[in-house]
């Protein structure tokens, strides 16, 4: 399994970093992996709301439909994908920090089967497609990381 976590601390209010990071449609703003998001369901960010993310990979794009699973506001929220060799879940936690916020994105990508073979490659290349995200995450949540 490959896991990335990454947590900052921001100027945007709890709700609002909430708000802003519960609309999947935006991760494509702040990860640069992510050519496009298309929702596909309709309606506010909520328990099976369902997206189509297109997720660049080196040369080759990959479209992922991934579901809210969980969903608490202004706290936290789940959502996950699956492929038949991959399951991908990532949870957002939103804690308030005077007026502004503490921001915990955490990713986690399980290879399945044989694949699992490629387990060190994969945490690898999640890690620096991690830092480019959360690079541009603080950029957009006006943040700066919080040691670990």
């Amino acid at each position: 399994m490959a896991r990335y976590v990454a947590t900052m601390k921001s100027s945007f209010s709890a709700p609002a970093a909430f708000s802003y990071l519960a609309d999947v449609a935006n991760f494509a703003d702040w990860d640069p992996s992510i050519t496009r998001v298309s929702r596909i369901t309709s309606g506010e960010p909520r328990v099976g709301a369902a997206y189509d993310i297109d997720v660049r990979t080196g040369p080759r794009t990959t479209t992922m439909r991934y579901e809210t699973t969980e969903f608490t506001p202004p706290r936290r929220f789940v959502i996950r994908a699956q492929t038949p060799l991959l399951l991908s879940v990532d949870e957002v936690l939103v804690e308030p920090d005077g007026t502004g916020s503490v921001v915990t994105y955490d990713a986690q990508l399980t290879l399945k089967g044989a694949a699992r073979v490629l387990d060190p490659l994969l945490t690898l290349v999640f890690r620096r497609a991690g830092d480019r995200a959360a690079a541009g995450l603080r950029r957009e949540l006006r943040a700066e990381t919080v040691a670990a």
